[in-house]
């Protein structure tokens, strides 16, 4: 299959740091790709660079010819266009000037009949009323709904969206996505995820969020210490196979160290003046000192803060009640929370969600009804809005303006600095400004802030946008042995998922409806409630699902012919990782381990084969 976008030897480096070096990637048409590593791995720099946003250092981008590449960034830029309308709608797009025009001519209040009847034929003329209509989708599912609003009024999240209704407009080539679902809420995910899935479309994106990642994408590239794994499956397959390539890793890197210390006497033992028969075994001990270096900097974030003692008596809200403009948000809402509490909240965007979290923690006061705080309950509150700092201020003196030194779960105490380690905050960070740090580091420095106060009561909004993967398990891993009351708005249906087991669901005009269960158990009632709802007659129309053909006699040869091949390789890659901790010569182990690569890729695509003709 031919790449319409690919790499060559590509290389970018950063402040005489190399990301990556001798990176290649293809994507074929139809290919949907997730970019997945660590926080600072360079996932969003090798996305700048394929988008032509960037020149990389080393190597070239190569693109087929007349494609289009679309490109939806973290931070977009709206190069100078002053409305939304304007952003929107294309100047050199005459399809999308008439739709313009002919919706700005709708919204007046005594539209010219002549050019509304004018325009109408011009549409139709164009052959642009299906367009029209995935316009007026597109824009609807992402509540962009003024056009005439000006983009330096709209806020980041709103930003986002409209940069990503209009990139879906265009209809691109190639999709380019840098953490897509990031300020959509779950009914705009879910329908995004039908959107990219429909048609042969070709992505390679950024995320965080798991099932949107495992829903949409066919294959992973996985971005680690500048090398670049790539997994024929999708998350989970990807979890799966990355779980067998550490267990790997972790015993070659024992006989790498033991391998490295002879190496390293060898080297020792060397006069000034080496001969040109030991350049190579130099050369190979750099190799194997490299591979030990990156194994062992290969660092977890640990979260193991203390929770303060909580009394019987949380929290009680008694027929809140809050409105904005007049508009009632929150109407005569009831709940004490209980202890072990373990709550999700969800609803579309603007719907009051952190409205609600503001009148728990005090910075709003319901216009009528009470809030009752325990006397031990402490709130630790990580907000959508992140640290505030200043300028000037170091990563180390955020900490130190909390706390000097920490108590830990285990009863010991650390310092503000052992701390800040704890959380991949080297000491080069550590003494460096809070400007400098990357998006997800400084949502990672907020997280660690909100822990070091020892809550009893911990409120997430939106604690995921930014954050790697991994970090992310990590936070999960802790919150699910956090015993005191946890609180999360968030769009990750995976996080809700996995840490709540009821929910508060804004359903809109205020009303909170309070519902035992978590989000896909709602999302499948939902469903069945829409089924059971439908009018029989429509039920019996719906067309059939397809039959699958039976295999043809070559198929199912070749079905037979895979079955055979895939043990064949099974036992080749066993017995090559058998042999690889008997070597010690270090040319011999570098042979071995590229060619248990090279049989492992064969052994994915054979995996993947066998899949598709099994189904």
């Amino acid at each position: 299959m031919s790449s319409i976008l690919s790499t060559e030897q590509l290389g970018h480096s950063f402040n005489d740091t190399w990301l990556f070096k001798d990176l290649t990637l293809g994507l074929a048409k139809g290919q949907r790709f997730a970019l997945v590593g660590y926080n600072g791995a360079g996932k969003s720099t090798l996305l700048k660079i394929l988008a032509g946003k960037l020149a990389p250092v080393l190597g070239k981008v190569v693109q087929e010819r007349d494609i289009k590449i679309g490109y939806l960034e973290q931070d977009p830029d709206f190069a100078g266009q002053k409305t939304v309308g304007d952003f929107i709608y294309s100047a050199d797009n005459t399809q999308q000037l008439l739709i313009r025009r002919y919706e700005e001519l709708l919204e007046q209040e005594h539209p010219d009949e002549d050019l509304l009847q004018e325009l109408t034929t011009e549409i139709s003329e164009q052959n642009a009323w299906e367009y029209e209509h995935a316009i007026k989708t597109i824009l609807d599912r992402l509540s962009i709904n003024k056009p005439d609003q000006l983009i330096g009024s709209l806020s980041g999240g709103q930003r986002k969206r409209l940069a990503l209704a209009k990139l879906l407009i265009d209809d691109p080539d190639v999709f380019i996505l840098d953490e897509p679902t990031n300020h959509l809420d779950i009914e705009m995910i879910e329908w995004l995820e039908s959107f990219l899935t429909t048609g042969k479309k070709t992505i390679l994106m950024v995320t965080h969020d798991r099932y949107f990642l495992d829903n949409v994408c066919t294959q992973i590239y996985e971005l680690e210490f500048g090398k670049l794994y790539v997994y024929r499956g999708n998350y989970s397959y990807f979890l799966e196979k990355k779980a067998e390539r550490e267990a790997e890793n972790a015993t070659a890197l024992q006989k790498n160290t033991n391998l490295l210390k002879k190496e390293l006497e060898w080297m020792r033992r060397q006069p000034q003046a080496r001969g040109t028969k030991s350049k190579s075994r130099i050369d190979a001990f750099y190799e194997l000192e490299d591979k030990t270096k990156n194994q062992n900097n290969k660092s977890r974030v640990e979260l193991s803060i203390t929770v303060a003692r909580q009394g019987n008596k949380i929290l009680e809200l008694e027929h809140v009640n809050k409105a904005f403009n007049g508009v009632t948000i929150i109407n005569d809402f009831n709940y004490v929370f209980k202890k072990g509490d373990r709550i999700g909240i969800a609803g579309r965007n603007g719907s009051g969600k952190s409205t609600l979290l503001n009148l728990i923690t005090g910075k709003f006061s319901p216009d009528t009804g009470q809030i009752i705080k325990g006397e031990t309950t402490i709130y630790g509150y990580y907000s959508q809005g992140g640290l505030s700092f200043k300028e000037n201020e170091r990563v180390l003196d955020i900490v130190k303006n909390v706390a000097e030194y920490i108590p830990m779960a285990d009863g010991k105490t650390i310092s503000a600095s052992q701390l800040l380690t704890h959380f991949l905050f080297p000491p080069s960070k550590q003494y460096g400004m809070v400007s400098k740090l990357s998006g997800g580091e400084k949502k990672r420095l907020h997280l660690m802030r909100v822990l070091m106060t020892n809550p009893n009561f911990l409120i997430l909004d939106e604690p995921t946008n930014d954050l790697d993967i991994d970090t992310l398990n990590v936070l999960e891993e802790f919150l699910e042995k956090f015993t005191g009351v946890l609180l999360v708005v968030s769009h990750d249906r995976y996080l809700m998922d996995k840490l709540s087991d009821q929910l508060f669901i804004f359903e809109g005009a205020g009303h909170i409806r309070i519902y035992s269960g978590n989000y896909s158990e709602y999302r499948y009632e939902k469903e069945n409630i829409k089924t059971d709802a439908k009018p029989k007659e429509i039920q019996v129309k719906t067309a059939p699902l397809p039959v699958k053909n039976k295999l043809s006699y070559k198929e199912q040869k070749e079905l037979d012919t895979l079955d055979e091949q895939i043990g064949k390789h099974e036992a080749m890659i066993a017995s090559l990782n058998d042999r690889m901790l008997m070597l010690t010569d270090a040319n011999e182990l570098i042979a071995a381990a590229n060619e248990v690569s090279a049989l492992k890729e064969k052994l994915e695509e054979m995996t993947i084969r066998w899949m598709e003709l099994s189904e």
